[in-house]
């Protein structure tokens, strides 16, 4: 267990230490929230969402009831409703892959999707309704995984449950080890990691605050400095114009926080295979 908490707090600690323009991290506090808010919350979360022997939904609602007690906003839900199954798939016999988190996601039931329904009104995260399929302010009476499918056009997060993953390995891990055997610094690595969610998918959580036309924006501003960054030799080169962007989303209330989820389970996911 300590040694999978670990893991689950390291990558969180590592996300933070990366440029994310537009979220929070060590460079730059934003949108009412700082960095301890976060380190706070993953050293709260961590020895619940690692816990052995529980079930995903006891993981879930667990490690956000101890981040709700340890700060006042909502700093992780994404993050551990990602890490959750993460962590099963991790105990089981076949270690974490692909192949034990789709046992993990195919094994869900109505009592997890109760469980994560009452950790998602602990947190309140903005910008969330009813959905159109699902209620989440309504106890379930499906599974968390056919919960997730219902939402996966309007969460990336959800998509991810519906779809084992495919942009936690396919997108994020890939681009991690690659860019970190070329640049040979993690926190950069996470940064295009970062990029690369922002420009692979409208983020989310922008959606849900500013409309489809703010975040398709964003996602456009994201590949010009995707693009730019990567053809960096050296990374820190490109450091002035992050922060200016950083500044500017902020200046605006923008926050991709959804990706920022995704590049803390890219690198909980590249630790644990």
């Amino acid at each position: 267990m300590m040694l999978m908490a670990q893991k689950y707090h390291n990558a969180c600690m590592s996300e933070l230490s990366a440029l994310k323009p537009g979220n929070v991290h060590i460079f730059a506090d934003g949108h009412g929230m700082i960095v301890q808010d976060f380190i706070k919350s993953a050293e709260v979360s961590a020895p619940f969402i690692s816990e052995p022997d529980v079930t995903v939904g006891t993981r879930i609602f667990r490690a956000i009831k101890a981040t709700r007690e340890a700060v006042a906003c909502n700093t992780n839900l994404g993050i551990v409703l990602l890490a959750a199954p993460m962590m099963e798939a991790a105990y089981s016999s076949q270690g974490f892959c692909q192949n034990s988190l789709q046992a993990v996601l195919s094994n869900l039931t109505v009592d997890d999707a109760i469980e994560a329904y009452k950790a998602i009104a602990i947190a309140n995260p903005a910008g969330l309704g009813k959905l159109d399929a699902l209620d989440v302010h309504e106890p379930p009476n499906v599974t968390l995984l056919q919960a997730m499918q219902a939402a996966e056009y309007r969460d990336l997060i959800a998509r991810q449950y519906s779809h084992n993953f495919d942009d936690i390995f396919n997108i994020g891990v890939a681009s991690y080890q690659h860019y970190s055997s070329i640049w040979d610094r993690s926190a950069w690595a996470t940064t295009v990691v970062y990029l690369n969610f922002l420009v692979a998918f409208e983020d989310t959580h922008i959606v849900r605050k500013h409309g489809k036309s703010v975040a398709a924006t964003v996602r456009q501003e994201a590949k010009t400095h995707l693009q730019n960054f990567t053809t960096q030799d050296n990374p820190k080169l490109y450091q002035a114009t992050l922060m200016a962007w950083d500044a500017d989303l902020k200046k605006r209330g923008i926050n991709p926080g959804t990706s920022a989820d995704m590049t803390v389970a890219t690198l909980l996911a590249n630790d644990l295979i």
